[in-house]
Order: structure tokens, then C-alpha cells, then sequence
């Protein structure tokens, strides 16, 4: 790998400017988007930059949080290299920090959903220039139950597929692993009916997803008018899931025509609940959360993000 020189990624004012700044990278040795040489890189070029850098590599579950959270975490930059689920892992604990440092995203994980919705780079040198060049903006998220996501919170089918899939198959397989896990419970499961009450007005589906932005499992557009960066959420609402019904779906999120699809709503929301008459599977973020009903709503407050 050929290593960019620092002079050839920032202006001397720059420079200068950046010999004041620190930044913590924390990433997950164990995730199957784990890219050492990278981070290696992404360290080097930021340290002869004159950023006071450091790597923290986890050593067990909610590590990430837990370092978001700390009160005496002196640092300007936070960057996490993860997939969205380490992002939501950060973003918690956030809530737990008065002054929180900026976030900064590395993509590496499996689902990197947010790394589409910012436009954000993938390898290092570039990493590091959107790092170097202190550009930031207010990342807004939801609640759902109280707890912070910042992409999505469901109930129905695509969360059974989040309880369901292995973690060895998904860090073997990557997105390949959610598929098969979507044909094999698609195959055996019982639909179950969902209640959408949007001001006052009751909605009713069979998947109901609450969205902070454009995407949804990818590059994928479900609501176009939405942005990570701008308040308010919008709720996806899929009347039925037969198997017509879901390919439908299926091929209209591909086509990036969801939104304008029959049997599908979405529609803008600041607050909203989802229940059902039996326990129905959740998900935040790509992560399992429990089982519906979830009150959803959207944070008055934001967080500042590192940008291109």
C-alpha cells in the first residue's frame, strides 16, 4: 500500500492548525470488516499530520459505548470504524457525556448504511482528509423506546431476519448471510399485524420501519425526502407480506421506487407508536431490540459528525 505524504494532504495552515488536535479510533478486532493495514495507514498519515492519534482496539461487548460515555474522554474526534451497529454503540453512549467529542466515521462493518447516507470515503488517505479537514454537521436521530438509533427502528419481518441470522454466518458471508437468513424464516414464518398511530391517525401493516434517512439495507432509497442531517423521520408501512407482496417490495427498493409503490406508505413523522397483538421482533440499526410495542420519536438534540 503506498502511503500518501502529509504534504500532500493538507495545506500548511492546516498543519498547523491540526498539531492542537487529538483523535481516538476505536475499532473491533473481531468483525469480519476489520482491516488492520488500513487503520495502520489511516494512523500514520494523521500522526505526521500533527494529530495526537491513538488506535483502541475492543476487547469486549459494549466497549464502544462504554468510551463514548466516559465524562473525562478529552479527545476532538471520536472515529469509530465499524459498521452501523458500532455507530449506535457510540451514539448511546453519547447520552451519557455532557460534551461529547465530534464522530467520525471509518465504513468497515457489514452494514454501512450511514457511510452511504454521508457520502463518506473508504480508504485511508481520503479518511483522513475528510479527518484533517475539520468539516462537520449536525447528525440528527431517533429514539425508540428511549434508546438512540440513528438509521431505523422496525418491527416485522426484516427484524426476524436481524434475530435470526448467525453472527458466524454474518462474518463469514457479510450481506450474503442476510439473505439466506431472509429465505429461510421467509419459508416457515407467521405474518403478524401491526398498528401505526401517527398523530392521532392509525395505520395498519405488516412492516412498519421508522427511518432517520434516505436508505434502507444498503443503497438502497425508501424515502427521498429524508436526511441524517436534518430533523423529523419518516415511516415506511408495508400493508402486506405475502410472498407476491414482499417480491414486490423487493424489487421496488432495488428499483428505488418504494416510496410510489402500491401497497406501501411513507410518510413524514416526529412521533409515532407501533404495537401488535402478539409479541413481534424489533431491530434498531441492524441490531436485535427486543420485541414491539416501540414508541418512536424524533431527538431534539444532535451530534456533531465529521463530513467530507
Amino acid at each position: 500500500m503506498t502511503s500518501a505524504r502529509p504534504d500532500e494532504m493538507l495545506s500548511p495552515g492546516l498543519a498547523a492548525e491540526a498539531r492542537t488536535k487529538s483523535v481516538l479510533i476505536v475499532a473491533n478486532p473481531t468483525s469480519g470488516g476489520y482491516r488492520p493495514a488500513d487503520l495502520a495507514e489511516l494512523v500514520k498519515i494523521l500522526s505526521a499530520s500533527g494529530y495526537d492519534t491513538r488506535l483502541h482496539l475492543t476487547t469486549h461487548a459494549g466497549e464502544i459505548e462504554e468510551i463514548a460515555g466516559d465524562r473525562n474522554l478529552a479527545i476532538d474526534v471520536l472515529a469509530i470504524a465499524g459498521g452501523d451497529g458500532s455507530v449506535n454503540e457510540a451514539l448511546t453512549g453519547f447520552q451519557n457525556n455532557p460534551a461529547p467529542p465530534a464522530l467520525a466515521i471509518i465504513p468497515c462493518g457489514t452494514a454501512n448504511v450511514l457511510a452511504h447516507e454521508l457520502g463518506l470515503p473508504r480508504r485511508p488517505a481520503e479518511t483522513a482528509r475528510m479527518i484533517l479537514g475539520q468539516r462537520t454537521s449536525p447528525l440528527s436521530f431517533g429514539l425508540a423506546n428511549g434508546h438512540p438509533f440513528v438509521l431505523m427502528a422496525s418491527a416485522g419481518f426484516d427484524a426476524e431476519v436481524v434475530h435470526g441470522i448467525s453472527l458466524a454466518l454474518k462474518r463469514k458471508l457479510g450481506k450474503l448471510a442476510y439473505v439466506l437468513t431472509a429465505l429461510k424464516i421467509g419459508l416457515t414464518r407467521k405474518s403478524s399485524d401491526l398498528a401505526v398511530e401517527i398523530d392521532d391517525v392509525t395505520y395498519h401493516g405488516k412492516l412498519a420501519v421508522a427511518t432517520n434517512g434516505r436508505f434502507y439495507g444498503g443503497p438502497f432509497v425508501v424515502s427521498p425526502d429524508a436526511s441524517v442531517i436534518a430533523p423529523g423521520l419518516h415511516v415506511l408501512i408495508l400493508e402486506k407480506d405475502d410472498p407476491l407482496s414482499t417480491l414486490r417490495f423487493g424489487l421496488a427498493l432495488v428499483l428505488g421506487r418504494v416510496h410510489r409503490s402500491g401497497g406501501v406508505k411513507v410518510l413524514p413523522a416526529t412521533s409515532l407508536s407501533i404495537t401488535s397483538g402478539r409479541p413481534v421482533a424489533a431491530q434498531i440499526d441492524g441490531d436485535p431490540f427486543g420485541t414491539a410495542p416501540l414508541e418512536v420519536s424524533a431527538a431534539r438534540e444532535t451530534v456533531a459528525i465529521v463530513v467530507p
